[in-house]
């Protein structure tokens, strides 16, 4: 098998792809689509977000420092190259994309409705670092649909036809390989059936 060497560039893939939510629920808003974010810490927990300095929600995250992160699913999946496409100098794409706002418990920015996990944010630093400026964030609380909760109180993630980006193209995840561990995980040993037969 041979290897061809490509210049520096964007090959960490698959990625997340998310719609960020900025500004006032009460105020100006808008929805973003993102896919430079990911987890940075457990504890603290803290998120970031990489966005172009020339995006209209570039200044209302900058000046709100807050915004919520969206998980969309493949229902909504035009809507979120939608986002991504258009501009919210335009037009208000909550109503263009018949993207339900909801009140958040710990930012102004709105949550998605149509999406089954919300996580609130608050901005702790921005970093200038070329095309895009990261912000880190904390997240304050996370919102998650009941009817995906299964009957042990866990969130039932495989059921919710979450999507990812992978060069260029949108995916829909879903089917489980394992769990976190079960390569090292010792077989479970049967019990001997004793015999109940008389002689």
């Amino acid at each position: 098998m041979t290897k061809i060497l490509w210049k520096p560039g964007n090959m960490l893939n698959p990625l997340p792809v998310v719609l960020i939510t900025c500004g006032d629920f009460e105020g100006e808003h808008n929805v973003l689509t993102i896919a430079w974010t990911g987890i940075i810490c457990t504890n603290p927990p803290l998120t970031y977000i990489s966005v172009r300095p020339e995006r209209f929600s570039y200044n209302l995250l900058k000046e709100s420092g807050e915004f919520v992160i969206n998980l969309p699913t493949a229902k909504i999946c035009k809507a979120v190259d939608y986002c991504g496409v258009k501009s919210g100098r335009d037009e208000d794409k909550f109503i263009t994309q018949k993207l339900t706002p909801l009140k958040a418990d710990f930012v102004k920015a709105p949550l998605i409705q149509e999406c089954p996990v919300n996580i609130e944010c608050k901005v702790l630093e921005i970093k200038e670092l070329g095309s895009h400026h990261m912000f880190t964030a904390e997240i304050m609380g996370v919102h998650v649909e009941d009817s995906y909760i299964n009957e042990n109180g866990a969130f039932a993630f495989h059921k919710t036809e979450s999507i990812c980006y992978a060069h260029g193209h949108y995916y829909q995840l879903g089917q489980q390989l394992g769990h976190f561990g079960f390569s090292v995980k010792k077989p479970v040993k049967k019990k001997k059936k004793h015999s109940t037969k008389r002689i």
